[in-house]
């Protein structure tokens, strides 16, 4: 595919809703994840085309700007944000039982809930100027002049524990520009060229424009699919909805016979009055 946007999210991310066994002992950090796409997609020549995030306990400046070094363009925060809105990490979000109010549905548990906005915005400030100093006292004006800088990374072991020297960071701390030189890694800067034009529901989409803009009542069509055409209908149904809003169409206004193999998320958020046949099979989410 041609991903604008990938996220690494590493194993010591919080999650309330997951086995405690899977918090424990699944899953590899983050920094292995982003070195290694970084290098991969600048080896390739994509890297200008894709925005790199690290995800997984980014709490402090100083994980921000380690992030950076390591190739990421951005950083998710999820965990310190929730604390600072008074999360206890009770690991009880997929419970509908949250004693503070901030991942639940009852009403009661959710008068506790005392967060402000001003709380995760003055957070993210304090971060922000962690980050700043931090860029300061190693002479870089912008976090954009680190990104892929590994060469500013150092690998300092526990003097106390004797097998951390054995470990080897060389393969994580090699420079990206080094494999290939003179590329473009600044993330997002090339636009993906996605030739939307060529989706299957365009297609369907200029056979049936007439009934949305309300030139015919009905319209009957027969197209083959393969499974390359992932959440087919779609598209179709966003042109329903920016004309018709909720309303839709009339029962049946749009009726699709299809054969072959339907891609994922067939048919998923279809507007009303689309009815659709499938001659064959269809990978995960069918019309949710």
């Amino acid at each position: 595919g041609k991903s604008e946007h990938i996220t690494i999210s590493g194993h010591d991310g919080g999650t309330g809703a997951s086995s405690w066994t899977g918090i424990k002992n699944a899953g590899l950090p983050w920094e292995l994840g982003i070195s290694e796409t970084h290098q991969t997609l600048v080896m390739s020549d994509l890297r200008s085309r894709v925005v790199l995030q690290a995800d997984g306990q980014i709490r402090t400046g100083k994980d921000v700007v380690i992030a950076a070094m390591l190739g990421a363009d951005e950083m998710g925060f999820s965990t310190a944000p929730l604390i600072a809105m008074g999360c206890t990490m009770m690991r009880k979000c997929h419970l509908n039982t949250c004693p503070v109010g901030v991942a639940t549905q009852d009403p009661e548990l959710r008068k506790k809930f005392a967060g402000k906005p001003e709380y995760v915005v003055n957070y993210l400030f304090l971060i922000a100027e962690d980050v700043r100093s931090i860029l300061a006292k190693m002479g870089f004006r912008r976090l954009q002049d680190l990104i892929g800088k590994t060469d500013r990374l150092k690998f300092a072991p526990d003097p106390e524990n004797h097998k951390a020297k054995l470990l080897d960071f060389s393969k994580i701390l090699k420079n990206a520009l080094d494999m290939r030189p003179g590329i473009n890694i600044k993330g997002g800067s090339i636009p993906q060229l996605f030739e939307l034009e060529k989706r299957l529901d365009y297609k369907v989409y200029a056979q049936a424009k007439d009934v949305i803009e309300g030139l015919k009542k009905n319209v009957e069509i027969e197209m083959n699919i393969t499974n390359e055409d992932r959440t087919f209908g779609s598209t179709l149904s966003y042109y329903i909805s920016k004309k018709t809003v909720e309303a839709g169409l009339p029962d049946k206004s749009i009726v699709l016979k299809m054969q072959g193999s339907g891609g994922q998320s067939f048919c998923a958020f279809l507007a009303k009055g689309v009815y659709v046949e499938l001659e064959g099979d269809a990978n995960d989410y069918v019309g949710k």
